[in-house]
């Protein structure tokens, strides 16, 4: 299909896919990119300003052949259109000289007037700081002078503009021909499977929905998306994507990543499930994103005159910016361990009295095995009621005394009991996101592996010598020396335990030292929040230089610009 259009006049050569397609919905189709409604056109073609093969066709219910060459011209501008005006406001320059211009367009500016968008659009700001670009100076489309590629209202980021027709036609058949290289990043819902893919699915108008693109089974034009994962968040809850697209229809990186099931964060018209949810999310992170979370990052084009690559770079704004740095920025997540009777309990409420979120998974499992509780349920179910109490809860006694004679009852039930509190240890911390520091206390949670699946990001310990432990403590909770004995089988050595902590807290001498070492534990954990911080502040100022050179090597060394 060739592609052309001079002033207010568009020509294209019917495909053999487009044969027996109607004019008027075949126009419809091609200039949706370009702002027109299909009401328009049904109006431009009634008015004869529609030709085949150089014959005018008034009917939109003509059937094209493939091979056929159709034209059709835009009306005179319509009562109140006229050129648009030119409007005093900010815009940021990123390259300029006679013949073209890059510049940022921010999100939530249109690029050019267009139905049920009068402005202030790009155009308005381009003509009061180039007014030469105005039509009756250039010679350009009056609508929409200078502009060669559009960006959706709510995509931000970098866009080249024409300052001479000559530049915008060289410029737009560059761009028509894909024959530029253009890298956007957006944050999607979940993690991207595989990391590194290339998404080759055509689009067209949706079925049903009119004002949405999606991706079609039959007459959709080629749209073709690379994407890449850059990074993704705790527990895949989001991530950071560089996607580079070979062809520019509309909405292609929402539609395409949406298609593959990772919508773009703030999405309501491509995600309305995925979006709904986020905004429903208890913490800080439901009001971050207001937009669609796209941005034009890296675009290269030839200059029109010279020939030479014209190349610039972006960094996302304020808002993706704060949002990509909020998803890693939740509480950090200590888990607190130790031998049993050690004091870990006593920690904890020196912890709670100083206003951090606690949990215990002791307490946890008390309510798995009360009457109604999962836990009672699972064991009833395996082992038939054997130890079950009449009310439905668990008979623990009973069940203890089978694990202490069998491993096999044993794992069993650790089998059945860990993930129901490892789940409920993770709606903890979710819970508490936005909270500075949260504490877990899990005496399983080293021989569990917890520390080394990210659970957690901090390990405390609790270290008390073995007399007190075993003698006074021990007196205080009624704790018969046989039964904590068992206890202590069932975990790691102390000497084990704390070697694999990063904070080992002391009680060896009385509560008050022990509420002490509480205080000096959270002051460590609040400056380990803060390297968090940090690291991730570095991280992103190092990333879109880091992620610029990647791409300006992959352009020279592949096809576009070089």
């Amino acid at each position: 299909m060739t592609d052309t259009k001079n002033e207010q006049q568009w020509e294209r050569t019917i495909s053999f896919a487009d044969g027996g397609t109607r004019l008027d919905k075949f126009w419809g189709r091609e200039l949706a990119d370009e702002g027109v409604s299909r009401g328009r056109v049904k109006a431009w073609i009634e008015s004869g300003l529609a030709k085949v093969n150089g014959r005018v066709v008034d009917k939109g219910k003509y059937k094209l052949a493939a091979g056929e060459k159709t034209v059709i011209g835009a009306a005179e501008p319509e009562a109140g259109e006229g050129a648009p005006d030119p409007v005093r406001g900010r815009l940021d320059v990123l390259f300029e000289d006679a013949a073209m211009l890059m510049v940022c367009k921010p999100a939530g500016l249109t690029t050019h007037p267009a139905p049920g968008e009068p402005g202030p659009t790009l155009v308005n700001l381009l003509l009061h700081r180039w007014p030469d670009i105005a039509a009756d100076k250039s010679g350009m489309d009056e609508q929409r002078p200078g502009i060669v590629h559009r960006l959706d209202k709510d995509t931000s980021g970098v866009m080249a503009v024409a300052r001479t027709e000559a530049a915008r036609l060289k410029l737009s058949a560059d761009f028509a021909e894909h024959n530029v290289f253009k890298v956007y990043l957006a944050l999607v819902h979940g993690v991207p499977t595989p990391a590194q893919g290339t998404v080759d699915a055509p689009m067209g108008r949706h079925p049903s929905q009119k004002t949405k693109m999606a991706v079609v089974d039959k007459g959709g034009r080629e749209a073709r998306s690379d994407y890449r994962v850059l990074w993704t968040g705790p527990r895949g809850l989001a991530s950071l994507v560089a996607v580079r697209i070979h062809t520019g229809r509309t909405h292609q990186i929402r539609v395409h990543m949406a298609h593959i099931g990772h919508p773009l964060l703030g999405d309501a018209v491509y995600g309305p499930r995925e979006s709904a949810e986020w905004e429903r999310r208890p913490d800080l992170l439901a009001g971050l994103a207001p937009r669609q979370m796209l941005h034009a990052f890296y675009l290269s084009v030839f200059h029109p005159e010279t020939g030479e690559p014209v190349t610039r770079w972006l960094p996302p704004p304020e808002d993706f910016c704060a949002l990509l740095a909020g998803l890693p920025r939740e509480c950090l997540r200590v888990g607190v361990v130790g031998m049993p009777g050690g004091g870990k309990s006593a920690l904890m409420r020196f912890l709670g009295a100083m206003g951090r979120p606690c949990f215990s998974a002791d307490e946890c499992v008390a309510e798995l095995y009360n009457p109604g509780g999962d836990g009672a349920a699972m064991i009833n179910q395996r082992f038939g009621g054997a130890y079950t109490l009449e009310d439905g809860g668990v008979d623990k006694p009973g069940l203890f005394a089978a694990m202490r004679e069998s491993d096999q009852v044993r794992r069993e039930v650790n089998d059945m009991v860990h993930p129901m509190v490892r789940h409920r240890c993770e709606e903890f911390f979710k819970a508490h996101r936005d909270e500075p520091v949260a504490y877990a206390e899990v005496p399983l949670l080293l021989e569990g592996g917890w520390h080394k699946e990210g659970m957690v990001d901090l390990v405390a310990g609790v270290r008390c010598p073995a007399d007190k432990r075993t003698g006074e403590l021990r007196r205080l909770r009624n704790l018969p020396p046989e039964v904590l004995a068992v206890f202590d089988s069932w975990q790691w050595p102390e000497k084990d335990k704390l070697a694999a902590c990063d904070f080992v807290a002391d009680n060896s001498a009385g509560l008050d030292h022990l509420e002490r070492e509480a205080e000096r534990l959270d002051a460590a954990a609040l400056a380990a929040l803060a390297d968090r911080d940090r690291a991730t502040e570095a991280w992103m100022d190092g990333l879109w230089p880091g992620l610029a050179g990647e791409l300006d090597r992959e352009r020279a060394g592949g096809e576009g610009p070089a």
